[in-house]
């Protein structure tokens, strides 16, 4: 009994002691800490997108290349001529397409013609040079016109066609000069009334139809006018230019009609109930286009809007304030 409390005694001590000791450093590089594993069911961070290029588009989900052409305001054939496209049906999300013209191939502007190249004067040649002189580009000067003194012998050969022997032709007295009233500088017609704001680069615009406004542009909401009116209104053009598109290919847009116009602009006019224009057709200022309808929309309506490098701008600071009666 007593050996074995002596025993305890002695481990019990024996626990008791710390030795101390001088701290050592630890001079051996450090490794580097292991990433923690991922928790169950926790999802990896997506890579970031890539870099679309200037002049390039990314395509979304519910994207058409109608729409994708409207919004960047090009042609849909264009858009695919430059990405080598032949169904303009087959596009995929992800897939980046060119939406500029590439350098050097410049997009179809819409304007008058002007002609820059200045005229040169040639002489004439062959039969139609002997007619006005020698054929050296001098002018005719034979034969030559004199009058003959008046008698009744010349006025009876006048009368018959025939010149009297030996004598020349017979010109017709000159007309006396008759002296003209100076004309008056046309009067400058007034200037069109415009809405504050008006941007500088704009064209003539008129409104595209008689019906009253039911909403305006909001830059949250709706990207342009809706105007009402009775289905078969007449729907005409705010611009000239040249008709982009015509069809039901954009949501939401019912049968839409695209133009394009000077300076970068384009017009859009959706819910039609009929479209009386061609893709590819010039059309004037004021020229009907379609009949107002109520496609795609709860009410009969056009929906109006005026785009400028494809992004909406607010119809008001480029239609005139007075409206059509």
């Amino acid at each position: 009994m007593t050996t074995v409390l002596a025993a305890a005694v002695t481990a019990v001590a024996g626990c008791g002691s710390v030795s101390e000791q001088a701290p050592v450093d630890d001079l051996r590089p450090m490794a580097a800490p292991k990433q923690a594993a991922a928790a169950p069911g926790a999802v990896a961070a997506a890579p970031a997108a890539p870099a679309v290029p200037a002049g390039h588009y990314m395509i979304k989900r519910g994207d058409t290349l109608y729409s994708i052409a409207l919004e960047h305001g090009a042609d849909y054939r264009e858009v695919a001529q430059w990405n080598k496209l032949e169904d303009p049906t087959k596009i995929s999300v992800g897939q980046v397409i060119r939406v500029a013209p590439p350098e050097g191939q410049p997009s179809v502007r819409v304007g008058a013609a002007r002609g820059s190249a200045s005229l040169e004067a040639r002489p004439l040649e062959g039969a139609a040079a002997a007619e006005q002189g020698r054929g050296d580009g001098s002018t005719k000067t034979t034969p030559l016109a004199l009058r003959l003194p008046y008698s009744v012998d010349n006025l009876a050969l006048l009368s018959k066609g025939e010149p009297s022997a030996g004598a020349p032709a017979i010109a017709p007295a000159a007309p006396k000069p008759v002296a003209l009233a100076p004309a008056e500088p046309a009067k400058p017609e007034p200037a069109k009334p415009a809405a504050a704001g008006r941007d500088p680069e704009s064209i003539d615009f008129v409104w595209p139809a008689r019906g009253s406004v039911l909403a305006g542009y909001t830059e949250s909401g709706s990207k342009g006018v809706d105007i009402g009116g009775k289905p078969g209104d007449a729907v005409v053009a705010a611009a000239a230019g040249q008709v982009l598109y015509t069809g039901t290919g954009i949501r939401g847009f019912g049968k839409l009609i695209v133009i394009r116009h000077e300076n970068g602009f384009s017009s859009v006019y959706a819910h039609n109930r009929e479209i009386l224009v061609k893709e590819g057709q010039t059309v004037s200022r004021g020229q009907r286009i379609a009949e107002l309808g109520d496609t795609d929309a709860d009410r009969p309506k056009l929906h109006f809007e005026i785009r400028k490098s494809g992004k909406p701008v607010d119809p008001a600071r480029y239609l005139p304030v007075e409206r059509p009666s």
